[in-house]
């Protein structure tokens, strides 16, 4: 790759290149998708020339600023030999490089799972360009060589693969300090303005309703029964409410009370065994 890793190139001009040792598949309107360099605003230029990649910002190289230019796997040859594995290339137009390191995860809140191949975004305040990179398949994550400070990171299911946070895909991001190095874990969901309705409601029991509603709620924000109202038709007599509970903390409610139920039982069947086993008296 030129420049090559660790370079410093005040005056860099021209496309960075990538060289390969033999001709590889030319992949209109894909090659882009397996480049990443930033930080840089607005399109990027990829360019095949049969041995190599040209990349360079349309914006052109900016003075004093540290690029992270990565090239994923997925690049074949013409006897369709694929790339298993990228590389990354990290330089400076100016000041000396950096060695500060992010790392972290991504999560999908909603389907409680790994989100792989996220787009990670984090942009060093008060810049708002970000460093971008790609989570593995387990949502692992890292950012090396990259300044330290205060970054907001966000973590993205980019589902059309355009490289950006559009409207209603699923993210989350989080103010991180990083001075050597920094760890963070991101739950992505889909953001909106739209309150959650009620959706259904049905008994569980004679003392217990589970109320279901459009959207996912935070469960880190528990309701409160003072925001619940409860009444008894047909005279609507209000009725206390003596908990408003998640579905996890219910099904654990749930649990030790079988399990209390469970030991009154045994003990119980202990205590009329025991009368049953002592001896008559004469």
């Amino acid at each position: 790759m030129r420049p090559e890793s660790g370079a410093v190139v005040p005056r860099w001009d021209g496309p960075a290149v990538i060289r390969f040792d033999e001709v590889i598949e030319e992949m209109p309107d894909q090659l882009a998708r397996h480049v990443l360099l930033s930080p840089v605003r607005g399109p990027v230029a990829v360019s095949w020339h049969r041995t190599r990649i040209e990349v360079e910002p349309k914006e052109g190289w900016k003075p004093g600023r540290v690029y992270r230019l990565e090239l994923l796997a997925g690049i074949t040859d013409l006897r369709r030999n694929r790339l298993d594995s990228g590389r990354t290339v990290i330089f400076s137009t100016g000041p000396a490089l950096p060695g500060a390191r992010l790392q972290g995860t991504a999560l999908h809140w909603t389907e409680q799972r790994a989100l792989g191949r996220a787009l990670i975004q984090a942009a060093l305040r008060p810049d708002t360009v970000p460093y971008l990179a790609l989570a593995d398949s387990s949502g692992a994550f890292t950012l090396s060589g990259i300044p330290p400070g205060d970054y907001l990171v966000y973590a993205v299911h980019d589902q059309n693969t355009n490289r950006q946070r559009d409207p209603r895909e699923a993210y989350d991001s989080a103010l991180v300090r990083v001075d050597s190095t920094a760890m963070v874990v991101l739950w992505a969901f889909v953001h909106d303005t739209t309150a959650p309705r009620l959706k259904a409601a049905e008994a569980v029991d004679s003392v217990s309703v589970r109320v279901e509603f459009t959207q996912y709620l935070d469960p880190e924000r528990p309701v409160d029964p003072a925001q619940v109202r409860l009444v008894a038709l047909p005279d609507s007599t209000p009725v206390r409410l003596a908990a408003v509970l998640t579905p996890r903390a219910f099904d654990s409610v749930r649990a030790r009370e079988r399990a209390a139920a469970d030991s009154a039982r045994r003990a119980e069947r202990d205590t009329a065994a025991a009368g049953r086993r002592e001896p008559r008296r004469e």
